[in-house]
């Protein structure tokens, strides 16, 4: 921490990126008391990852020389907000700084006037975004916050920042307060709203760095403040499942038509940005329906949507485990085992050529398989970046002792690497593990399953950690492939060794090796009764003495997926046999429609049987 001399009377864009730092570092610490609160306007608990990510982007542009302009800085952090905003409160929150960026991006120095000016524009901006304005929200403290800046400055003669903040900042802690008996929700769970706290939490470091000029040096740690109260609020039943956001960019973006249709699709809509560029948050049950939408007005990327379902049974599971287990969507595993056991997924985006989905979200294993089928572009996934694991785990890390991670294997992706890189960014007390599963689709899943199972039951970080890395060694995945074209066309296999498989009338079978690496591990000579025989095959693998966990997916083939089925388990005593599945994207697309996954897991004699 250092301490600097400050003008009372004007700042500048150094004066102005001191006090937002102080601010963010505050709001930062708050992150996880802000999650305990949050109820409205879905008992998610994720408000304060949302504000604390949306200002880390902040944060990060403000870090290194600053920019003694004022007007400068704050047209750059309002871009850095916008392009950084997470969550309703999020996307309001960048819509107000960007407010005060139009207002006073001329201005070199900021008068008391000038940033009156400026605040008053930034509110009324902010009311602007929402479709459905509603007060008791972050939305009337913004509005209160202006007011008193503006009364301060215009009623009470006030000409210093220092004295402007302490008065306008005890304003809207009352203003907060009363949010408390402005919506019912908050009233039932006796609360203040959460957006709003952090919205006061950051105006309260402003202030204490303008009456002190102590400012956090950049490299410093952020103490984060440990809350080991429950949840607010509690569980019901959602109208819409998903917060759906993604960004647009392109020239003469219509906002007002855009805010126009997309109310039409859901709930809680903010439209915050320029012309130029547009943040879109929305709640709905089709995500993909505001991502089709949101093409037509421009370039639409950093899709994103989180599940508020899952997100609040999370949020209020404390009292059955101190262990969250994550892992992204290149497992598969039935609903029923990912809601029963509190799974949480971060999901791959898949694209076609132009076109992008969020897999398994705004995009099924059926519809991504007659893409396959249909669309000449093969797809592709992206690397799924820090960024979308990192407010993953601290969401869960405000709401558990420990995050254990599960991931598709290393030798195929760099989707485990990206996690841990998160891993080591993430801002939480709890601890964070990644596991490599070593495997992927079926196999992984079984993986993540075991270690959910050993958080159900109780276990630490270094106990799920254990189960997992135990499962992977028990674990073995294959699939059938009815056909080598589509392997061949995402460079799996050689163009040659399909010519030869064609003309030899073999079945090849695709396996997870022991290192992770995925490749042919066998064939089947001829191609009737593909998966008859491929049951059989891998049926002639299992010891009968021990006990085997048994997942099986297909590619839009449940008959094919049945036979696979029905030939593993004759014989096979006590083996647990999970719901045949839809096949995911991992390894659905070398597959291709008509595949077949199985993964095979010996249990030890800890293991339930669900």
């Amino acid at each position: 921490m250092n301490a600097v001399a400050l003008p009372a009377h004007v700042l500048s864009g150094t004066d102005l990126s001191a006090a937002l730092r102080a601010g963010i570092y505050r709001l930062i610490s708050r992150e996880e008391v802000i999650n305990k609160i949050n109820v409205f306007p879905v008992p998610d608990g994720d408000t304060g990852t949302n504000l604390a990510l949306t200002l880390q982007a902040v944060l990060t542009t403000l870090r290194g020389n600053p920019d003694a302009h004022a007007g400068q800085t704050l047209t750059r952090i309002a871009d850095a907000a916008l392009d950084g905003a997470r969550g309703n409160s999020g996307a309001i929150l960048a819509q107000f700084l960007l407010g005060l960026g139009d207002r006073a991006g001329h201005l070199a120095e900021l008068t008391v006037e000038g940033f009156a000016d400026a605040v008053s524009g930034g509110a009324s901006n902010a009311r602007e975004s929402l479709a459905e304005p509603r007060e008791g929200t972050i939305l009337t403290v913004l509005t209160d916050f202006a007011a008193a800046v503006a009364r301060e400055v215009r009623e009470h003669g006030v000409r210093d920042f220092p004295s402007l903040f302490r008065a306008a900042l005890a304003t809207a802690q009352t203003s907060l307060e009363a949010t408390r008996d402005q919506l019912e929700t908050l009233r039932r769970a006796n609360v203040v709203d959460a957006g709003a706290m952090g919205f006061v939490e950051l105006v309260a470091g402003m202030s204490g760095y303008l009456d002190t000029g102590v400012v956090p040096d950049d490299d410093a740690p952020i103490d984060l403040i440990h809350d080991e109260t429950s949840a607010a609020g509690q569980e019901e039943d959602l109208e819409y499942r998903y917060c759906t956001e993604c960004m647009i960019t392109g020239d003469g973006i219509d906002r007002r038509k855009l805010r126009e249709e997309a109310s039409t699709l859901g709930a809680n809509l903010v439209v915050a940005g320029t012309h130029r560029k547009v943040r879109l948050h929305l709640h709905l049950n089709e995500p993909q329906r505001l991502f089709e939408l949101a093409a037509r007005f421009g370039e639409v990327s950093r899709e994103k949507a989180d599940d508020m379902q899952r997100q609040q049974e999370m949020a209020h599971h404390e009292s059955r485990r101190q262990v969250a287990v994550v892992t992204d969507s290149a497992a598969d595993l039935p609903d029923s085992v990912m809601e029963a056991l509190d799974i949480h997924m971060v999901p791959v985006r898949v694209h076609f050529g132009a076109h992008s989905y969020l897999d398994k979200i705004s995009l099924s294993p059926e519809q991504f398989f007659h893409e396959l089928a249909t669309n000449p572009q093969h797809p592709k996934t992206s690397l799924l970046p820090p960024g979308d694991f990192r407010r993953a785990f601290e969401f869960l890390g405000s709401h558990y002792r420990a995050v254990v991670y599960v991931g598709l294997t290393a030798r195929v992706s760099g989707t485990f690497q990206s996690a841990e890189t998160a891993a080591g960014r993430a801002r939480t007390n709890a601890r964070i593990v990644a596991v490599d599963s070593g495997t992927a689709a079926l196999g992984q899943g079984l993986v993540v399953m075991r270690a959910a199972e050993v958080a159900a039951a109780g276990g630490d970080a270094d106990e799920v950690r254990d189960a997992a890395i135990a499962a992977r060694r028990r674990t073995r995945t294959w699939g059938c492939l009815v056909t080598l074209e589509f392997a061949v066309r995402g460079g799996r296999v050689p163009r040659w060794i399909k010519t030869l498989a064609d003309l030899l009338q073999l079945t090849p079978i695709l396996a997870v090796h022991a290192d992770g690496s995925v490749g042919i591990g066998g064939v089947l000579f001829g191609r009737a009764n593909p998966y008859h025989r491929f049951g059989r095959f891998l049926r002639r693998r299992l010891d009968p003495g021990k006990r085997w966990r048994i997942g099986v997916g297909h590619a839009n083939t449940p008959e094919g997926a049945a036979l696979v089925r029905d030939a593993i388990v004759a014989g096979l005593i006590g083996a647990d046999v999970q719901p045949v599945i839809p096949l995911g994207t991992a390894l659905g697309v070398h597959g291709g429609p008509g595949c077949v996954v199985v993964a095979v897991q010996e249990l030890d004699a800890s293991a339930s049987t669900r």
